[in-house]
């Protein structure tokens, strides 16, 4: 397979040092030609190639180290931002990490002196990959625990396969994430998530069980949060989605909202949801079982703490163009892609027009007002309460309409203080963005 990059230097002086047994044998008029090949090979000028020729091709130590150019002044601002962010990789951690440091100076976490923003804008990639894998070694971090036949009504819905290049918002991915444990028996807790192809934005909602009766309320909720208009879901094949009464909810709750699901077996038609399906759930949750009232309303909790977090502090990368590089027999030997600036979705979507002048406001005042460090803590928290929860007793059924999110948090859970307090907090910050919808 033909490679279009470069010789590195080493590559250079492997090679130059296998030619130099031919050159120094030959004579006169085959040194010329051997340079002549020396030369298109390695890309280098002739007096380079003859001058390395006569040495001895090792490279040469450097004589005098550079100086450290990002100290420890850079290292504990970074420290933070690093924390703030998830431990997120570089690439994109490196476009936002003045505008983070802004961000959470304005919230009290750090000071960060005029040098060390004029450090933190010009910081590369890959340094700041180095600068951090560094910090992160002695880095004490919060772990994440670990956690039939086909319906006739699919034949009303299209299959289909949203553009990986789409670029209008309101085009959602949907999907389900069970949290059976070892046996699907009874009912047990399943997440319904919703991701935007264009932007990122992602939401998120427990429900308990899988009725109509949950789920409607999960999309309504859901759907009530997206400051954008819905133009199109696509879901997988399952029941809990296609199924009369779900396409009923969806011709009278969603007007105009065009439905589509992907191919049976080709789990790769729903990939952006399903790659968030690990990253936002299973990695938070795991493989657990989680089958009561106050399971599902703690995980509602930590997912209103996400949905802030990660569509409002978490940059994604979004891949723009994809060149497909072909083999020696003239097939495509693979393909190489190439990832836009990373941003996160508030921005992505402040870049478009399909928010109101209202919701613009709203979520740039959410913004503003919101610690993202804080939040970061609140989310473990909510971990931490949720794995703390006993699991449901056997024999003892569990009422699912105490987990319905339209009547607000049940008697039973006002018991619990932490559930009380987390529950006011998530209220007051979601009313911003609520309330405009």
């Amino acid at each position: 397979m033909p490679y279009d990059d470069k010789m590195t230097v080493d590559e250079r002086r492997k090679y130059l040092s296998r030619m130099k047994k031919r050159y120094d044998k030959a004579d006169r008029k085959e040194k010329s030609r051997l340079l002549d090949e020396m030369v298109a090979v390695t890309e280098l000028h002739r007096k380079s190639v003859i001058r390395l020729l006569s040495g001895t091709l090792d490279r040469k130590v450097r004589c005098r180290e550079r100086g450290k150019i990002y100290g420890g002044d850079v290292d504990m601002v970074l420290r933070v931002i690093d924390e703030s962010s998830d431990y997120i990789c570089a690439e994109r951690q490196q476009p936002r990490l003045v505008r983070m440091a802004e961000h959470l100076e304005r919230h009290g976490e750090i000071m960060v002196p005029a040098s060390v923003y004029e450090k933190l804008g010009r910081i590369s990639v890959s340094t700041l990959s180095r600068r951090l894998s560094d910090l992160r070694q002695d880095e004490v971090r919060l772990p994440r625990r670990q956690g039939r036949k086909r319906s006739k009504v699919l034949q009303q819905v299209p299959m289909e396969c949203i553009p990986w290049d789409e670029r209008e918002p309101g085009h959602l991915e949907v999907d389900l994430v069970h949290h059976c444990g070892r046996t699907s028996s009874g009912e047990y807790m399943s997440s319904l998530q919703m991701l935007d192809v264009a932007t990122g934005w992602s939401e998120r909602g427990a429900v308990l069980g899988r009725s109509y009766l949950v789920m409607s309320d999960a999309f309504e909720y859901l759907l009530n949060r997206i400051p954008f208009p819905v133009l199109e879901l696509h879901p997988d094949n399952d029941s809990a989605f296609f199924n009369h009464h779900m396409l009923r909810f969806w011709g009278d709750k969603v007007i105009g909202v065009r439905l589509s699901r992907s191919r049976p077996y080709h789990k790769n038609d729903n990939r952006f949801v399903e790659q968030k399906n690990h990253t936002l759930i299973r990695a938070f949750l795991g493989y657990v079982r989680l089958d009561t009232v106050a399971q599902t309303w703690a995980v509602n909790l930590l997912y209103d703490r996400m949905w802030l977090y990660y569509n409002f502090f978490q940059p994604v990368m979004r891949l723009k163009e994809k060149i497909v590089i072909p083999g020696s027999d003239g097939r495509p030997a693979r393909i190489k892609s190439k990832y836009d600036t990373a941003g996160t979705p508030l921005e992505r979507l402040m870049a478009t027009d399909v928010l109101s002048p209202e919701h613009r406001t709203h979520l740039a005042r959410l913004y503003d007002e919101t610690n993202p460090r804080q939040l970061h803590q609140e989310i473990y928290d909510c971990l931490d309460r949720i794995f703390s929860l006993p699991c449901a007793v056997p024999g003892i059924s569990e009422n699912v309409h105490l987990t319905l999110r339209t009547n607000g948090l049940p008697e039973e859970a006002l018991l619990d203080p932490f559930l009380s307090q987390m529950a006011s907090q998530g209220t007051d910050r979601n009313v911003l963005c609520t309330s405009a919808i």
